[in-house]
């Protein structure tokens, strides 16, 4: 056991002029969409400082700086990709994530069976390996405000050879 090591990520957009966000990869349509460099896609953007901090490595915002016009507008799985790439480079790769999306809106449980669909497939694991679910902040705070969203992610990952 002493192999597994365990990563935590967080993301916050505000919102900004749009009709959708994305998120794990999913476009989800919405009155507005989210001030970023990149697509803004939360989840993933927590996902990937997750698998990064487990794997002991810089974060997303040093890998892939806003300040680089190479990233402007880029697709967060290939944000994700590039991620994957660095663990398996360091003979790692993730067992189980659980990810948590926080939003008044736009409401989420439609789409929640896509997300981890796509998800898996990025992630090269069963469904019931990856996690997601949605949440509100009961009104309170800028998220209860319906100014941004966030998302938490927890990762658990393991040199390749190893099974958790």
């Amino acid at each position: 056991m002493d192999q597994l090591r365990i990563g935590h990520g967080y993301d916050v957009h505000a919102f900004a002029h749009g009709d959708h966000v994305m998120i794990c990869g999913v476009r989800i349509p919405h009155s507005r969409g989210v001030r970023a460099h990149s697509d803004g896609d939360v989840a993933l953007h927590a996902l990937c400082d997750a698998l990064l901090g487990a794997a002991a490595m810089p974060d997303i915002g040093q890998l892939f700086p806003d300040t680089d016009p190479a990233w402007s507008g880029a697709d967060s799985r290939k944000l994700l990709a590039g991620v994957l790439q660095r663990l398996a480079d360091a003979d790692l790769r993730p067992q189980h994530v659980d990810l948590t999306v926080v939003a008044e809106a736009p409401k989420l449980k439609a789409h929640v069976a896509d997300m981890r669909a796509v998800l898996a497939s990025d992630l090269d694991l069963p469904t019931h390996r990856v996690n997601i679910k949605a949440t509100t902040s009961e009104g309170l705070g800028a998220i209860g405000r319906q100014e941004g969203l966030a998302a938490y992610a927890v990762v658990l990952v393991a040199p390749r050879q190893t099974e958790a």
